[in-house]
């Protein structure tokens, strides 16, 4: 077995008796096992109808995504937004409030389209905030709205009182989301929007434009 690099005695010149002066190419082993498990992928894909590729080369991590995600949006709801929304819907179930989420994950177009209602669009206004500006934008902000128990039907009856305690449940949703760390934003001065709940973990929007972001995990 002739080494790799090496001359092999059994090639010749043609037209000489000398061994013919030619190197075997070498290899990169890791570009070979790279090729080889991209092929095995396509295949698998096309029998699965999965795409293998796309979940070999994305960040699975929820964490991940938001410690290195850039400026601009980002995919979903920070995790702890998302946790206390779930906290949110399970407290309030336990006083026989049901609250539907709304809204949650925001992108800049979807925000842009919200803006222009009740300007360049018909209905009311909504929102003073176009895109990337509103925190909607960066997975820390929730909406909500009220299910009736007679009906199941979604409501923004701030004056609803489904459980019969003699509160508004609107207002029993508003006092479990601050006791979770949710600012709502029926406190707000110039645009009072009553559906808002949101954590913005001390960051302004110009600090997220700039692509600052809030610790996935609390401390």
């Amino acid at each position: 077995m002739t080494p790799q690099n090496q001359w092999s005695p059994n090639e010749h010149a043609i037209g000489h008796g000398q061994p013919l002066a030619r190197r075997k190419p070498k290899r990169n082993p890791f570009m070979t096992a790279l090729i080889l498990a991209m092929i095995a992928a396509l295949l698998w894909s096309s029998i699965s109808g999965l795409n293998v590729l796309e979940r070999l080369l994305s960040t699975p991590d929820t964490v991940s995504k938001w410690e290195t995600a850039p400026a601009g949006e980002i995919p979903k709801l920070h995790p702890i937004v998302a946790a206390k929304k779930d906290e949110l819907v399970a407290q309030t179930a336990k006083i026989g409030i049901t609250i539907l989420i709304t809204d949650g994950m925001r992108t800049s177009e979807e925000q842009d389209r919200l803006y222009e209602q009740g300007r360049s669009k018909s209905g009311p206004i909504v929102t003073n905030v176009r895109g990337g500006e509103s925190y909607h934008n960066y997975g820390l902000a929730i909406d909500f709205a009220l299910r009736t128990v007679e009906d199941n039907s979604v409501v923004w009856d701030m004056e609803y009182d489904g459980n019969g305690n003699g509160k508004a449940d609107w207002m029993e949703v508003v006092a479990i989301a601050k006791k979770l760390g949710f600012i709502w934003g029926g406190d707000w001065k110039n645009f009072r929007d009553y559906p808002h709940l949101q954590m913005d973990f001390g960051y302004s929007i110009a600090e997220l434009k700039r692509g600052k972001r809030p610790p996935a995990e609390q401390k």
